[in-house]
């Protein structure tokens, strides 16, 4: 028998590397669960908010939070009975959070099967030049192993029927104005309380104000898209919006394609046009926000119940995101809207 030298280990003792504890404080392999929930909450700043978001109960989201804390073996938020914030510990470990479920999700992308995860998303954002369009620039960030597809045709409820009909993945608008049944085989996210404006033609008397007083469109017909069936979540919004303020929902005009003939149109019958505060100008015409109240357009993320689709995750994230950052679920102490839609804008369908 050879006796090793000393100070040296024969092979057979050495341990395998997956045998070797790791050093003293080290976190061993942290579930993406675990660090799906820390980033939920550390971007809601509220663990009841954080919780809806990722369809888990509070609970649970508290539970797998704490164990995270466990694991890497330090405090992440400062919590109170109205308050959380992230401590130095959650500051630091948000970037690689992120960065760690940007990978598993690009790395589930790769390896999806079938022609759900190939095919394109095609995606309605209703106008071009609306601020929704960073959502959809977003998710082609976060997912750029798949095609997403905008188009752009005004109107939830002629989009919500082609979605339900699969001809369409997803669109935005006010989910609360779509028929129940119709409502029923949908999904929604709510993405933003969008303040609401009026385009005037110029020359209007109320187009030298920097601000328009709703109560200042008392006497006045104002279009709201009646008559085109696509859109009647927006005029039954504007109807409600109007009554007992004396102000009309304008009769059905020609359906106009294009910033040219939408100005025409606006030219030739003069009606002031309601739409929101980031709609594309148009010539012979000036864009002005409605206040005293403001009113609010509510505007949610919308797509079939049970579809499955990375494209469609990336939205979701995307559209979570760009909320957050650009404070699009702040609602206004002076905003107006109807009851039912903001029940919906703080629940998910």
């Amino acid at each position: 028998m050879v006796t090793p030298p000393s100070g040296l280990t024969p092979p057979s003792a050495v341990p395998p590397p997956s045998a070797v504890p790791p050093p003293p404080g080290t976190p061993r392999d942290v579930a993406p669960r675990l660090l799906r929930a820390f980033v939920a909450v550390a971007e809601e700043r509220h663990f009841t908010r954080a919780a809806a978001r990722l369809y888990v109960a509070q609970q649970a989201l508290s539970r797998d939070v704490r164990r995270l804390e466990r694991e890497l073996g330090a405090d992440l938020f400062v919590r109170s009975t109205r308050h959380v914030a992230l401590t130095a510990d959650g500051e630091r470990l948000l970037p690689y959070a992120r960065r760690v479920l940007e990978t598993q999700e690009e790395l589930a992308a790769a390896f999806a099967r079938g022609s759900a995860a190939s095919r394109p998303l095609l995606v309605d954002l209703n106008t071009p030049g609306l601020a929704l369009g960073r959502v959809l620039e977003r998710a082609r960030r976060l997912a750029p192993h798949c095609e997403l597809m905008a188009r752009f045709e005004s109107g939830l409820t002629g989009a919500a029927a082609e979605i339900v009909a699969g001809r369409l993945d997803a669109s935005f608008g006010r989910y609360a104005g779509l028929p129940e049944g119709l409502r029923a085989a949908l999904a929604q996210q709510p993405v933003r309380y969008e303040p609401m404006a009026v385009l005037l033609p110029d020359g209007h008397p109320l187009a030298a104000l920097d601000e328009v007083p709703l109560g200042r469109l008392a006497g006045e017909r104002v279009y709201a898209g009646a008559g085109n069936d696509r859109t009647l979540e927006w005029t039954d919004l504007a109807r409600q919006l109007f009554a007992g303020r004396g102000i009309e929902v304008a009769p059905p005009a020609p359906m106009a394609v294009g910033p040219e003939e939408s100005a025409r149109i606006m030219a030739k019958h003069r009606h002031p046009v309601l739409a929101v505060v980031d709609f594309p100008g148009l010539p012979g015409a000036v864009l002005r926000p409605l206040v005293d109240p403001v009113p609010l357009a509510p505007v949610s993320l919308v797509w079939r119940r049970g579809a499955s689709h990375p494209g469609l995750d990336a939205l979701r994230r995307a559209a979570a995101e760009v909320a957050a950052a650009e404070g699009w679920l702040n609602r206004p102490a002076d905003g107006w809207l109807p009851d039912t839609d903001a029940l919906i804008m703080m629940s998910r369908a």
